[in-house]
């Protein structure tokens, strides 16, 4: 018997809005790598059980400044980005360094079907249908060395189809890191689709990081570098504002962000009055991750 997919049991017109349909077409089509995915993913055990936000509101409402600071700015503007072919160098503290094409990096990885919740900075959360699979299968396959302590990210710099890359407020390319024992935890996935599909532009086509527990710029997108180091390397926001976003970002309802209160969450697609809840610690996965930070003050780790 077929397995169902997401296509089965929701409708894409569902999914789309006219303004989608209008704008966002070319952001959808820009690439021959957003097709079904095949071999097709399989369920995880790592899934929440909650409703995933519709396929609207997570391609319509994104972070990636790269295309600029509106939330519809990268659904706007990411269709100019060309994806294929794409290359990732993985280098650093590994046994097998290089430029690695993205079919090498997804070689022999087994996909799977994740919903995860998605918690931003600014108190606003979805839950999406991730496509990925765990950094650990990778980083074990390119051998990571004994010296190892960091994974560092980084973000495609193509100013000619990124205008936000024209704005000097960011040092470019776009940076994160984790370290090793949260890039190797099974709940780390690099994703390349979501809702059964290849990952559209605006949401950090053809790759990008998905760590559940950590606010959502952790997640880095449309990677084409991963390092392994032995110091904590340089990440975007902390370099911006180190007394706002710290290296660790956590999800911590007890630690505010010195703007507003971290407390409370709005979740997307909710309407206005009815998406407020009490942020969990961890997002939700704290008998999952707790164990990484035992002896840490996640007060001053933040």
């Amino acid at each position: 018997m077929r397995r169902l997919t997401w296509s089965d049991v929701t409708p894409k017109p569902i999914w789309l809005n006219r303004r989608q349909l209008m704008t966002g077409a070319a952001t959808l089509l820009a690439t021959p790598a957003l097709a079904r995915l095949d071999p097709e993913p399989t369920p995880s055990r790592y899934s929440t059980t909650e409703a995933p936000n519709a396929l609207e509101d997570i391609t319509a409402y994104n972070n990636f400044y790269e295309f600029g600071t509106g939330k519809g700015d990268p659904a706007e503007y990411a269709g100019a980005m060309k994806t294929d072919p794409w290359s990732i160098v993985i280098d650093g503290l590994v046994d097998r360094p290089g430029t690695y094409d993205l079919a090498d990096v997804m070689k022999g990885q087994p996909l799977e079907e994740r919903i995860y919740r998605l918690r931003c900075v600014e108190a606003w959360s979805m839950v999406v249908p991730w496509i990925g699979f765990e950094l650990a299968g990778l980083l074990n396959r390119v051998g990571v060395q004994s010296g190892a302590k960091f994974v560092a990210f980084e973000t495609l710099a193509r100013p000619e189809e990124m205008p936000g890359q024209a704005s000097p407020f960011i040092e470019w390319p776009y940076r994160e890191g984790l370290r090793l024992d949260e890039a190797m935890h099974p709940l780390t996935i690099l994703a390349t689709g979501l809702y059964g599909e290849a990952m559209p532009n605006q949401n950090g086509a053809p790759i990008r990081l998905v760590v559940p527990w950590k606010y959502g710029f952790k997640s880095i997108k449309s990677i084409v570098r991963i390092s392994l180091v032995d110091k904590m390397p340089p990440t975007t926001w902390n370099m911006l504002q180190p007394s706002e976003y710290g290296f660790y970002s956590n999800v911590n309802p007890k630690v505010d962000h010195p703007r507003w209160s971290q407390a409370s969450e709005r979740r997307i697609g909710a309407g206005l009055f009815g998406g407020r809840q009490d942020t969990l610690m961890f997002n939700g996965y704290e008998a999952e991750v707790a164990g990484l930070y035992v002896g840490q003050d996640l007060t001053v780790d933040f």
